[in-house]
């Protein structure tokens, strides 16, 4: 299972990625988590501590790995297109709660000047996870597809977003729809999050197609108080888990159909 989970921020797509890994590790799956979000929280989300977390430094920050994998560096502009990926989960991935976490980062163009080699690297792990890692694999993305290109998306078993009861979430799905299918995805699926009430459900059943709605998440202030915490909203909302669980139900029939 390779499932990609994308939204504009404050969303609530983090909590979904996380609560969805820990669902999959509930069961024994091995699951990976990479959280691919310039605003990297995902580890919160799982239940990793602030100090342990601290410690962690993106893959797109480690210059000196970049440089050894590419060969790019101050004095050449010439680097490997395909360079060694596959080492790269096992040996920088932290495992809590039964999943592992890989925090990839995302590139910085401002002011950075050539970012090839960043951007080589960070799709060559995506390739990875998607197309090579037995894992069940779960990428909390930023609001957009460009990390991923023709070659990893065909491998993706679905395509999740997050949005929220509101015009501007619902232009963020449209757009993600539309870069999905410039890429050849067949299927954007939707969970709404932080729904309050049976106007918000209608409000989304009117904008989005029946065939693309996973389901709904309600408001919870269980799941802002986990947040408040710095805590896995998996060990503070039951109600949250269980319909996140009813949409992985889902999400596990559809990807088992041909």
């Amino acid at each position: 299972m390779k499932i990609a989970v994308t939204g504009k921020g404050g969303v609530g797509k983090t909590t979904f990625a996380a609560t969805l890994a820990r669902l999959y590790a509930e069961e024994g799956r091995p699951v990976l988590a990479a959280d691919v979000d310039p605003d990297a929280n995902l580890g919160l989300a799982l239940g990793f501590s602030e100090e342990e977390l601290e410690k962690i430094v993106p893959i797109t920050k480690m210059r000196k790995l970049i440089e050894e994998r590419t060969g790019a560096n101050e004095d050449n502009t010439f680097y490997r297109i395909n360079p060694k990926v596959s080492d790269i989960p096992d040996t920088y991935g932290k495992v809590c709660n039964g999943v592992k976490l890989l925090v990839l980062g995302t590139v910085d163009t401002a002011g950075s000047g050539c970012v090839c080699p960043e951007h080589v690297m960070l799709k060559r792990i995506i390739n990875n996870l998607v197309l090579h890692r037995e894992d069940v694999v779960i990428l909390d993305m930023e609001a957009g597809l460009e990390h991923l290109g023709r070659g990893t998306t065909s491998g993706m078993d679905q395509f999740v977003v997050v949005i929220e009861p509101g015009a501007r979430s619902i232009q963020t799905y449209a757009n993600v729809k539309r870069l999905a299918t410039e890429l050849g995805v067949k299927q954007v699926r939707v969970v709404a999050n932080k729904v309050r009430d049976e106007k918000d459900e209608e409000f989304i059943r009117a904008r989005i197609p029946a065939e693309d709605l996973l389901g709904f998440v309600h408001y919870s202030t269980e799941v802002i108080d986990a947040d408040r915490s710095g805590a896995s909203p998996y060990d503070f909302s039951k109600s949250a888990v269980e319909e996140i669980r009813k949409i992985k139900e889902i999400i596990d029939r559809t990807a088992e159909q041909p």
